[in-house]
């Protein structure tokens, strides 16, 4: 009998990714995936630092896994294991956690699967999260995620990911281009960029801080690759997101207009606390670019409320600073205070229930955004790449600029690109179409003039 093993993902799709590499790497060595919600021989938690619901659902992961299997083997890995240790070795059921560098060896840690008395944890310093591992995560049998880079040399004073990840460092774009290849062998049509400062894309990509290649060459390089119909940018950063790599989306058959773009406050002032390394100017020059050469690109916008000193009067700069902005959605995040960084030690915190009102208001703007923009494109003909889920007797998917549409259930549409007809709003926000033509999988074309 084979041995089975569960996986749960908490955080970013950079996570999901290296889940996905790792559970292949079970795989390899004999073991059986199975569902997390059910019985297994080893259960592995991929953690996650940024938010504290992340860290209070690892708890009650644990306990859901030994509510399955008492005698199940639990690990935890990812970035929380690499920034709290010792607490995740605390956690009762917990029987081992591995740091940045350990995640990726977790078989050669795992020996006869008994139940440990206390957690058994291998985490390096974070200085020594100095090499590479590629990674990519088939999510469905529509779309992948592939990594491409990991760590980060920022500052920014509330984030704990160069704590949790190291420096930035790339794989080596020969690599990423295999990796491609691998994911379009099965017959996979797009694929999400991912890491956690993509657009420094290059540095460390031989071990040395000089950049090999640039995130342009990386765009240009995967746009050849056969197959894969659809690329997007998961997030990049606004400096770091250039006039040359905008104007290449632009003609690309490949990379479709859609960005995300991290701000995180519309006040110079808190920007400025933050160490970002751009002002509001400048974010505006990248909106304003980008609707100039795609103006039906899709952008969507990161954004922290309740930091430490963010006045009324300076939360609705940013609000403001967004209502005025031509993007189409805002994915907001309540401040939340993480240990060993500076913003913890900044006086004038302000009061959870101002964060939670204030985090209402702005998700209200994102609603507003989204529906303002999905209107805009009413009347016009896209690209829609069709999922494989029937959720309530429809099958939904995205345009290439991320309207989100459905239609009557057809599994015939599954992992097909068809071009359609937005044609009105449904009550739940999605978009109804008509299905105009099916696109042939040699053609890789996934942008339309509207």
């Amino acid at each position: 009998m084979k041995k089975k093993v569960a996986f749960y993902t908490l955080g970013c799709k950079l996570n999901y990714s290296e889940t996905s590499t790792i559970s292949r790497d079970f795989e390899q060595k004999g073991f059986e995936q199975v569902g997390f919600e059910t019985s297994a021989d080893i259960y592995v938690i991929n953690t996650c630092s940024v938010t504290e619901n992340a860290d209070k659902r690892f708890k009650n992961l644990v306990k859901q896994a030994q509510k399955k299997n008492p005698e199940a083997f639990v690990a935890a890995i990812g970035c929380y294991a690499q920034l709290k240790p010792e607490e995740l070795a605390k956690v009762h059921g917990v029987d081992l956690v591995l740091g940045a560098t350990e995640k990726f060896k977790i078989t050669d840690y795992i020996n006869d699967l008994s139940k440990n008395d206390f957690g058994e944890v291998h985490s390096c310093e974070i200085q020594e999260a100095n090499f590479y591992v590629g990674s990519y995560a088939v999510g469905d049998r529509t779309r992948a995620f592939l990594k491409v880079q990991d760590g980060c040399d920022y500052k920014c004073t509330y984030c704990t990911i160069p704590l949790a990840r190291g420096l930035s460092r790339s794989d080596t774009l020969s690599n990423v281009l295999r990796n491609a290849e691998e994911i379009s062998a099965q017959g996979i049509k797009e694929i999400v960029l991912t890491g956690v400062n993509i657009g420094d894309y290059g540095k460390g990509e031989f071990g040395n801080k000089r950049h090999e290649h640039t995130f342009l060459d990386l765009v240009k390089a995967l746009d050849q690759v056969e197959g894969i119909h659809r690329y997007r940018i998961s997030s990049i950063e606004p400096n770091l997101l250039k006039n040359e790599t905008i104007d290449f989306v632009a003609k690309s058959d490949a990379f479709v207009p859609h960005f995300h773009i991290p701000l995180q406050s519309g006040s110079d002032l808190l920007l400025k606390s933050m160490q970002r390394r751009y002002l509001t100017s400048l974010y505006t020059e990248r909106v304003e670019k980008i609707k100039e050469t795609m103006p039906q690109a899709c952008i969507g916008v990161d954004v922290i409320v309740g930091y430490p000193g963010e006045t009324d009067e300076l939360f609705l700069e940013t609000y403001n600073y967004l209502n005025n902005l031509d993007i189409a959605y805002i994915h907001v995040v309540t401040y939340s205070e993480r240990d060993n960084t500076p913003a913890t030690l900044m006086p004038n915190a302000v009061p959870k229930a101002i964060r939670r009102k204030r985090s209402k208001m702005l998700r209200g703007l994102s609603a507003k955004k989204r529906r303002a923009f999905y209107e805009q494109q009413l009347g016009s003909k896209h690209v829609v790449l069709f999922e494989s889920e029937n959720k309530d007797g429809y099958i939904q998917g995205f345009t290439e600029n991320y309207v989100k549409v459905k239609t009557p259930w057809n599994p015939d549409l599954i992992n097909t690109l068809n071009e359609v007809f937005l044609e009105e709003l449904y009550e739940d926000g999605m978009v109804k179409i008509k299905i105009l033509e099916n696109i042939k999988e040699q053609k890789k074309t996934s942008k339309l003039e509207v």
